[in-house]
């Protein structure tokens, strides 16, 4: 028991275990709306318009509507069409479609942001736009792009919260069952803040420490 409440050992491993499938939800997210990020960002960075502009505005529209709403309506068509997916995997889906969306344009800034002169340069050499993209472009725009990307990242990790919405217990879905049980809101919601904050400074100092190590170099 803690400060006198009814909380348990066994409370906090049950909001531990939600922790667990919090940073599982954000790794996937991440890797698929990173992944997706690149591909749209490159795109809508060295494509005509009649390419580029159909992309932005479909990202757009994932931008706009409200991460709850989205996450309804991908678990309503899953029902709807009976595709009978995991709710872990309509929610990772959601979440990486939506970090997709902001990704994409951090990419493209960071692309176009490489002299346009260095590109040329590379391909001068004999270097054909796929070695030159990945040899050029991508490294110096990762230094450039990193800093946006980590808070890109934190933002799912707290978006993942939304998820308790369509039956996945993470960190907020099974604070709010303990905090039920123990009638303490409270003591628990600051527990489950700091197990957040636990989560969330170890990525935000990681990337801390290699933005300026790059910054030196």
């Amino acid at each position: 028991m803690f400060f006198g409440a009814s909380l348990s050992w066994n409370d906090i491993l049950f909001m531990l275990s939600g922790a667990v499938t919090t940073i599982a939800i954000t790794l996937a997210s991440v890797a698929i709306g990173t992944s997706l990020g690149v591909l749209f960002g490159l795109a809508r960075a060295g494509s005509p318009w009649w390419i580029s502009w159909p992309i932005g505005g479909i990202l757009d529209i994932f931008r706009s509507i409200p991460l709850l709403i989205q996450l309804v309506l991908f678990n309503s068509f899953n029902s709807m069409f009976r595709l009978h997916w995991p709710t872990y995997l309509v929610a990772c889906l959601c979440l990486g479609i939506y970090a997709a969306a902001f990704c994409t344009e951090i990419v493209r800034s960071g692309v176009t942001a490489v002299p346009t002169t260095t590109r040329r340069a590379a391909r001068s050499l004999g270097l054909t736009w796929f070695q030159e993209v990945v040899s050029i472009t991508l490294p110096m725009a990762t230094r450039i792009v990193f800093p946006s990307w980590i808070g890109l990242a934190l933002g799912v990790m707290k978006d993942t919260a939304l998820v308790l919405w369509i039956g996945i217990v993470e960190l907020l879905r099974s604070s709010q069952i303990v905090t039920t049980r123990v009638q303490e809101p409270l003591l628990v919601l600051s527990i489950a803040g700091l197990i957040y904050f636990l989560m969330s400074f170890p990525i935000a100092r990681l990337g801390a420490q290699l933005e300026k190590r790059w910054r030196i170099q």
